[in-house]
């Protein structure tokens, strides 16, 4: 099975546990999420998240997703099984810095795995590099405020 990535890092003057405020609050993501609004849900194992994703040059789509993965004040993942040969996941990091303890390297991204999955990070990818980097540079912004 063939995986695709893209993702963006970006240094976020500010603790985890405020970085980790944003993305717990899911209703409060339209106030600093370019990409993704309208989440409803639960952060939890398994737990359903419902979302509209809006990438510039894509078609909005409203998306349910499970939440794969999850860390208090360090990441959340959710997958979707987009149809056959087609998984997404989308994932929000957040890593401490030692040496500057109100600091952290925040990251998101996508992973694209399945022949189909693959074909569309392909025909995509300018418009998901303008995504992850829109919503690094939001977050970013939102963190810092």
């Amino acid at each position: 099975m063939d995986i695709a990535r893209i993702e963006r890092r970006i240094g976020v003057r500010a603790t985890p546990d405020h970085i980790w405020s944003l993305i717990a609050d899911l209703p409060g993501w339209d106030r600093w999420n370019p990409v993704e609004t309208g989440l409803e849900g639960t952060i939890a194992f398994g737990g359903a998240i419902a979302l509209t994703e809006r990438i510039e040059g894509l078609p909005e789509r409203r998306a349910v997703t499970r939440v794969g993965d999850w860390q208090p004040y360090s990441q959340l993942v959710w997958a979707e099984n987009r149809g056959l040969w087609f998984r997404s996941l989308r994932y929000f990091e957040i890593q401490p810095l030692d040496e500057a303890p109100d600091s952290c390297i925040v990251a998101n991204g996508f992973i694209f795995s399945g022949l189909r999955g693959e074909m569309f990070f392909d025909r995509n990818r300018r418009q998901l590099r303008h995504a992850v980097d829109g919503v690094a540079e939001a977050w970013k912004a939102a963190a810092e405020a």
